[in-house]
């Protein structure tokens, strides 16, 4: 399998320079200082980061034509759905851990960063790979199908990720504080190095990531195997996760059916790599149908949430 790229060696530059210069803007001029986001000012930033990657979508229209941004644009509306879990899971770590809103942003500033070099790696693995064994193009397709049944048919269950064997492992190899010292992530207690909650929360959150990076990456391949596409689609919307989460933070339960939307878009993206040899499906089909299947799982819950409001009011009906 020929995998290629659009991009020149500049624009793979060009494209670096921009994902650092807007995080040291992001972290040195508007968030120097620990603070607690409030939904405002979360979803002035979304929409700061979803201008940013439309506007690149734009570049990449007008650079490589309607085909090219096409893809583009739904591999980061892929992403951006997937990443709906990642969010929930976010929320977890920090009630799990109790860390205070104060310094969650720290934390994720720091995840993004991880989350961008984790990913940029699995991305380049994972083309060389599809370069050299098209076959696996099945597996991957098989995978992501197999994840979504399985998402699918997942019991709704408090998470816990303060019992991780990840987490267990850092307590073994350093000792870990349960004061937040201030927002630092390692301090000195007694002269021993020592790991702080803040520290323990980022470990869970890049652990989770890694797991829903593969989803997602794979279901990115089902569109383009163009890994200039892939890894721009997925960096922006990534970057735009730490914002998305101060929006939504706290509002898990209200999105109930929204998990298995999420398993439908593996299912679908999981087939359409699969069966990519013989049915081409259109990029502008598989953008309606992750949008249908993600919007009707959100519109679904607004609905069964008013109704249960409706119902719990005093005086409500009652079945």
């Amino acid at each position: 399998m020929e995998v290629g790229t659009l991009a020149t060696p500049a624009l793979w530059l060009g494209f670096a320079v921009l994902v650092v210069a807007v995080l040291a803007i992001d972290l040195g001029i508007f968030n120097r200082k620990a603070h607690v986001v409030k939904p405002r000012e979360a979803l002035v930033w979304t929409g700061v980061w979803v201008t940013l990657a439309l506007g690149f979508g734009a570049f990449v229209w007008h650079r490589f034509g309607t085909d090219a941004a096409q893809k583009f644009i739904t591999g980061y509306a892929i992403e951006k759905a997937l990443s709906v879990d990642n969010l929930f899971v976010m929320y977890a770590v920090f009630t799990a851990l109790a860390i205070p809103a104060l310094h969650q942003h720290g934390v994720l500033f720091w995840g993004i960063v991880g989350a961008v070099v984790m990913r940029t790696i699995m991305v380049f693995a994972g083309t060389a790979l599809l370069s050299s064994f098209h076959w696996l193009i099945f597996v991957f397709g098989g995978f992501l199908v197999l994840t979504g049944i399985k998402m699918l048919f997942r019991k709704e269950e408090e998470p816990h990720p303060e019992n991780s064997r990840i987490l267990k492992l850092v307590r073994r190899v350093m000792p870990v504080s349960h004061e937040l010292h201030g927002g630092k992530m390692f301090v000195r207690v007694a002269g021993v190095l020592t790991a702080t909650p803040l520290f323990v929360a980022l470990i869970a959150i890049e652990t989770s990531d890694a797991v829903f990076a593969v989803d997602s990456i794979f279901a990115i391949f089902a569109v383009t195997t163009d890994p200039f596409i892939v890894l721009t689609s997925n960096i922006f919307a990534i970057l735009g996760l730490r914002s998305l989460y101060f929006v939504l933070s706290g509002a898990a339960e209200r999105f109930k059916y929204v998990q298995p939307g999420l398993a439908l878009v593996l299912i679908f993206v999981g087939v359409k790599m699969a069966i990519a040899d013989w049915v081409k499906i259109p990029v502008l089909l598989s953008l309606a149908v992750i949008v249908v299947l993600v919007g009707g799982s959100i519109a679904a819950s607004v609905v069964s949430n008013a109704r249960q409001r409706r119902l719990e009011a005093p005086g409500g009906a009652h079945p």
